[in-house]
């Protein structure tokens, strides 16, 4: 069993930011909005909406706004987004996948871009660092849940492919197309999970120094500003102190 790996703690950070908490409503109600216009908008009959539900849930988001952004998926009016994935580099050679939704491809690219290259990044095309990473499904739970053995036995139970535990909590990772079927059966031993996602999982990780990392942390926080950006996820694992200073 492997401990947290702080790439986890980069890309769940705007989930820990108080002062972020409109704008990860907002993304949140976003996807539920996507979800439910590219399916059914009933979550029992749409995965994407079930677990796009649940995240939002997760995160404290209220129940009317929820309910309403699946309305305005109903809507004549509803906006048409576009999902879209850049791939590239940061500092210290850090592979980085950034995922969006856009109404604006170029103004979603530029701004990208730029954001990139004003935080020692470059942007490259497509598929030049997803090679990099597994797709997996992510069902994190707290230490409070149960021991190590009681988690580990209740994953195997529910066709879990592997658990990390730490005195932080348990991260479950399944197959992604496994993850709503995983996190219900999970649901109905360990109770509701912290966050349950489909996320980018690193092959490994680039061990950085305290400076580099700082400056790492200056792009993803950039990039998870910008307001079409869902997700980022990088292959980095930082310097403790750097680490401490984020929160």
């Amino acid at each position: 069993m492997a401990g947290h790996s702080k790439w986890a703690n980069i890309q769940h950070r705007k989930g820990r930011q108080d002062a972020a908490r409109s704008k990860l409503f907002s993304k949140l109600s976003r996807e539920i909005t996507v979800a439910a216009k590219l399916g059914d908008p009933d979550p029992d009959k749409n995965p994407r909406l079930r677990l796009a539900v649940k995240e939002a849930r997760a995160h404290s988001v209220p129940k009317d706004v929820i309910e309403r952004a699946i309305r305005k998926s109903q809507g004549n009016d509803a906006e048409s987004y576009e999902e879209i994935r850049y791939e590239g580099y940061g500092p210290g050679g850090v592979a980085i996948i950034v995922e969006a939704m856009t109404d604006n491809r170029n103004r979603t690219a530029s701004n990208i871009r730029a954001i990139f290259s004003k935080n020692g990044g470059n942007l490259g095309e497509t598929g030049s660092v997803s090679f990099l990473f597994d797709r997996k499904g992510q069902i994190l739970y707290p230490a409070a849940a149960g021991s190590e053995e009681r988690v580990l036995e209740a994953a195997i139970e529910a066709g879990a492919e592997d658990v990390e535990s730490s005195p932080d909590g348990h991260i479950v990772w399944c197959a992604f197309e496994d993850l709503a079927q995983v996190s219900a059966a999970l649901e109905a031993v360990l109770d509701e999970a912290q966050s349950t996602r489909i996320v980018w999982k690193p092959q490994t990780v680039t061990q950085l120094d305290a400076e580099t990392s700082a400056r790492l942390i200056r792009l993803l926080e950039a990039l998870e500003d910008d307001d079409d950006v869902q997700s980022v996820t990088a292959n980095a694992e930082l310097d403790d102190a750097a680490v401490a200073a984020m929160d």
